[in-house]
């Protein structure tokens, strides 16, 4: 009998059941024990108008300090992703200092563009795996009040004459998102339809609580009208429109005519302002504090693609992470895909035929926004809260990326 269930076992785990692979149990795991965010603002309108990006940093590393259960003494090191603040690195210093971590926990910052908060995850696992560090705290915060992602002046023509993709890489992102409309034939009543259906799935979760697990209230300072300061405390996303529809979002001018009809204020992310984080550490670690294990990251992975259609990335790094754990969709019970824009989003769930239930069950980036260095990680607690709430197990986000990437991430939900 005992040599029957070794047998049984050992076919469970075969890799003929990657499931079963992936969702396996084991001391060298790497694990998240926390997994956080603030609530996202409408940039230069909303809570965080008037809101430092350090300060912005500082409020997600001080509730991950208050919420993660061990000394701050033992993080040793801490990842933020950012896009557009070229001091960046500085700030998240001086953040974590500020948040009451000690000066042994080291500070970085890093940008690949929309998954930048993907790969400070990706970052800190790898480093943990490798015996670099032993537990770290991935995150991403973005004042896009304060700035985007825009290039301010062309590049050198010497390397832009070298390569017409080198060229490309200049296209800002609503061109890209018109590229992709004309090159694959998507029409604005489906853009619109799907950007109604995100906020229709956003404003049930808002009014449901499903989102209060995932953010942690805010207190800042926010100007009015009259030039005064006011404290306020932000518990909700800003961005979320009630009633929302097709026929209203239909009536929204382009936001880019010099590139094409398709891509509009109603149909794209939002420019807010926010931040998020997780916090890492192997299982054995996890156990030796008693700390709860909420998900078990998996791996990740990066895909490039031409610059001039970069929103379609998903569409080649999300085959590329299922194919290195023989994985399928069918395998995934939530997808989060960064919604850049419809045009993006409308083309990935086609092109990769994903099952519409499963994907952006709380709608996307056109209703909750699109904070650059936040959403990767912001995908990462969205989903896993999602997972808690429908007992799912399996999540995969995607994002696209600027200059024509794609990435993905993989995570096992254990709560």
């Amino acid at each position: 009998m005992a040599a029957e269930r070794v047998t049984s076992l050992l076919k469970h785990l075969s890799p003929n059941n990657p499931v079963a692979a992936i969702t396996s149990k084991n001391p060298d795991d790497i694990v998240i024990t926390l997994a956080i965010r603030t609530p996202l603002c409408k940039g230069k309108k909303g809570g965080f108008k008037d809101t430092s990006l350090e300060y912005i940093m500082y409020a997600i590393l001080k509730a991950t300090r208050e919420r993660m259960g061990f000394s701050p003494d033992l993080v040793e090191d801490i990842c933020m992703g950012n896009v557009s603040d070229g001091k960046a690195a500085y700030k998240a210093r001086a953040a974590a200092l500020a948040a009451g971590f000690p000066n042994t926990t080291g500070a970085s910052s890093v940008n690949r563009f929309c998954s930048s908060g993907l790969k400070a995850t990706a970052d800190i696992a790898h480093a943990i795996a490798s015996g670099s560090i032993e537990v770290g705290i991935a995150a991403g915060a973005e004042s896009m009040t304060a700035g985007g992602d825009a290039v301010d002046k062309p590049f050198d023509e010497d390397v832009l004459s070298l390569s017409q993709e080198a060229r490309d890489c200049m296209e800002a992102m609503g061109w890209t998102s018109e590229n992709v409309a004309r090159d694959f034939g998507l029409t604005r009543d489906v853009l619109d339809e799907y950007a109604a259906e995100s906020f229709r799935r956003a404003e049930q979760a808002q009014k449901n609580g499903w989102f209060d697990d995932e953010i942690v209230p805010v207190t800042t300072k926010v100007k009015g009208p009259d030039g005064e300061l006011k404290t306020v405390t932000l518990t909700k996303d800003e961005g979320i429109r009630p009633g929302t529809t097709a026929a209203g979002l239909g009536k929204i001018r382009a936001a880019f005519p010099q590139w094409g009809p398709m891509t509009t204020g109603g149909n794209a992310s939002q420019v807010t302002d926010g931040a998020s984080a997780v916090v890492l550490m192997k299982r054995s670690k996890a156990i030796q504090l008693g700390l709860p294990i909420w998900a078990k990251y998996v791996g990740s992975t990066v895909a490039g693609l031409p610059p001039r259609i970069m929103g379609i990335g998903p569409t080649v790094a999300i085959p590329k992470l299922l194919k290195q754990h023989n994985l399928s969709l069918d395998d995934c019970d939530i997808i989060e895909v960064n919604e850049a824009f419809a045009t993006m989003a409308v083309y990935t769930k086609e092109f990769l035929k994903l099952d519409y239930t499963k994907m952006n069950p709380r709608g996307g980036a056109i209703a909750l926004g699109h904070p650059l260095g936040t959403t990767g990680t912001r995908q990462i607690v969205t989903g896993l809260s999602e997972c808690r709430r429908t007992k799912k197990k399996i999540l995969l986000t995607s994002m696209c990326i600027g200059t024509g990437m794609g990435m993905a991430g993989l995570f096992v939900n254990e709560q």
